[in-house]
C-alpha cells in the first residue's frame, strides 16, 4: 500500500498549502515564484553565451525555454491544475502515475492543484518542470539553471573550506597517535560540523547568498544549545560496534552511505567528515548518493562533485589541495563512490523505496550506517505529514529501515518528530518560526538492531 493512502490509522495528513498562513502555503506563494523568476532571469542573462555556442539556434531555445517556464510560474500562482510531464524521460512515467494517483486520493471533483495538494509533492513536481522546460530546447537541454549560484556559493565559502581543510590535515598528521576517546571527540567535531554545514541552502533563501563566512570549528561550542535531538553517541557505537563485538581493534566497520544535500560549502563538510572516516579506519569505504538533475536550486549532481574535488585539488592553498588531491584518489581506488537514482527525485516518501525502488533499497541495505542529509531528506523519511512533535523517529520513519541511519538535520520546514514533551511548546514560546528559520538542528538516528535489543 502507498504512503499517501489517507486510510492507514494514525497517519496524519500531508502538509500543504492548503492552509492559508501555514509555512507550505508561503512557499507555494512566495518562494517558489521567486525562485521560477530567478531560473528565467539566469537563462535570459545567459541569451549572449547561448549565441555564441549554438548561434540563432541558441536564442530560440532559450526564449522557448522561458515561455515554458513563464507558464508553469502562471499555472502555480493561479492554483491551475498539474499537468503531466511530457519529455518523455525515464523518469516521466513514474510522475505522470503519481499525478495519477493524487487525483484518485482527492477525487475526481476537483483537480490536484498547486494550493491543494501535498507540499513536498508540488515542490518537487516544479524542479522536474523546470528540468523538462530546459531539457524540451536542446542544444541547451543539458544546461543546470542553477549552477551559479552553487559555484557562487562554493567561493563565498573559501575562508571556511580552509580551516576545515587544516583541521582535518592537523588531525590526520597524529592520527595513529589518537586515543579512542579523541578520535570520538574529533569524529562529534566533524559530525556536528556537516551538521551545520546543512544552514547553506540556497533553495530556502530563495537563491539568495547564503554561505559559511566563518570557521565553523570554532563555532561548534556556541551551535550546541540548538541542537534539539542529539543521538550523535548512538552513531558512533554503531561505527565502532565491530570492536565491541570482539573483533580487531583495527577492523573498520566497512561502508558508510552519505546521501547528500547541497552543493557549495555543505558537501565540503561530509567529504571532510567521509576523508576522516576512512583515514581514521572506522570504515573502509563511503557511498555517496547525488541527484541525477539539477535540484532544489543547490542539490548536488554528479558535476557537481566532480567540480568541487576538482576546485580543491586546484586551489592555492596547500592543506585545501591536498584535500583535493586524497579525494581524487578515494574516487579513483573505489574507496568513495558516487551514485545516483531515479528516485532521489521523484516525490516519494521513502517508506515506498521498498517497493517503488527495490534496487536501491537493496543498495543502502548494503550499508552499516546511512546518513542522511538536510530538510528535504528529513521531510521524505518522515512523509512531510503534520505529526505531533513528540511522535517517534522511527514511528514517523513507517516502516523505512534498510540499515541503521541517521538524519543530520537543520530545521528549513515545519515538521519535527522526536521530541521531549513540552520542548515543541517551549520552542515555539521562544520562536514561533522555530521548524523553518534554520538555526535549531538534529542529529536523530534509527536501528531496527537497537530497537530488537
Amino acid at each position: 500500500m502507498m504512503a499517501d493512502d489517507q486510510i492507514l490509522h494514525g497517519v496524519p495528513p500531508s502538509l500543504s498549502a492548503a492552509v492559508v498562513g501555514s509555512f507550505a502555503y508561503l512557499t507555494v506563494r512566495d518562494r517558489l515564484p521567486t525562485i521560477l523568476t530567478k531560473v528565467i532571469d539566469t537563462i535570459h542573462r545567459n541569451k549572449n553565451k547561448f549565441f555564441e555556442e549554438y548561434g540563432e539556434e541558441g536564442i530560440q531555445a532559450e526564449k522557448q525555454a522561458i515561455s515554458l517556464l513563464s507558464k508553469l510560474r502562471n499555472e502555480m500562482q493561479t492554483d491551475k491544475p498539474m499537468l503531466a510531464l511530457t519529455d518523455g524521460l525515464q523518469d516521466s512515467e513514474s510522475w505522470n502515475q503519481y499525478l495519477q494517483r493524487q487525483q484518485r486520493l482527492q477525487g475526481d471533483q476537483e483537480p490536484v492543484s498547486w494550493f491543494k495538494s501535498p507540499w513536498l509533492y508540488v515542490e518537487c513536481y516544479m524542479y522536474r518542470r523546470i528540468h523538462e522546460a530546459v531539457w524540451l530546447n536542446p542544444p541547451i537541454n543539458n544546461y543546470d539553471v542553477f549552477n551559479e549560484g552553487k559555484t557562487q556559493s562554493f567561493f563565498e565559502s573559501q575562508q571556511a573550506v580552509m580551516a576545515l581543510c587544516t583541521y582535518l590535515q592537523e588531525v590526520s598528521k597524529n592520527m595513529e597517535e589518537l586515543s579512542k576517546n579523541q578520535l570520538c571527540e574529533h569524529f562529534n567535531k566533524l559530525l556536528q560540523v556537516s551538521l551545520w554545514g546543512n544552514k547553506c541552502d540556497l533553495s530556502i533563501s530563495a537563491g539568495q547568498e547564503n554561505s559559511q563566512k566563518t570557521s565553523p570549528i570554532e563555532s561548534l561550542d556556541s551551535l550546541q544549545p540548538f541542537i534539539l535531538v542529539d543521538d550523535s553517541n548512538m552513531v558512533w557505537s554503531t561505527l565502532t560496534s565491530a570492536e565491541r563485538s570482539g573483533e580487531v581493534e583495527e577492523t573498520a566497520t566497512g561502508r558508510v552511505d552519505i546521501v547528500l544535500d547541497n552543493a557549495g560549502f555543505e558537501l565540503v563538510t561530509d567529504l571532510v567528515l567521509a576523508d576522516f572516516l576512512v583515514s581514521s579506519g572506522l570504515v573502509r569505504e563511503v557511498h555517496f548518493h547525488g541527484k541525477s538533475l539539477p535540484w532544489f536550486v543547490s542539490d548536488v549532481t554528479a558535476r557537481d562533485f566532480q567540480w568541487t574535488i576538482k576546485q580543491a585539488m586546484a586551489a592555492n592553498h596547500r592543506w585545501m589541495s591536498k584535500c583535493g588531491a586524497q579525494w581524487q584518489r578515494y574516487m579513483k581506488e573505489g574507496v568513495w563512490v558516487y551514485h545516483d537514482h531515479p528516485f532521489w527525485t521523484l516525490p516519494h516518501e521513502f517508506c515506498d523505496m521498498a517497493a517503488g525502488a527495490p534496487d536501491l533499497y537493496a543498495a543502502l541495505s548494503e550499508a552499516d550506517l546511512l546518513l542522511f542529509k538536510g530538510d528535504l531528506n528529513y521531510r521524505k523519511l518522515t512523509g512531510d505529514r503534520d505529526w505531533q512533535h513528540t511522535v517517534g523517529f522511527q514511528t514517523a520513519l513507517r516502516g523505512f529501515g534498510p540499515a541503521p541511519l541517521c538524519s543530520l538535520r537543520t530545521l528549513k520546514a515545519n515538521v519535527q518528530v522526536g521530541l521531549q514533551p513540552g520542548q515543541g511548546e517551549k520552542l515555539a514560546s521562544l520562536n514561533p518560526d522555530w521548524m523553518t528559520c534554520g538555526q535549531y538542528a538534529v542529529v536523530q538516528f534509527f536501528s531496527l538492531k537497537s530497537e530488537q535489543t
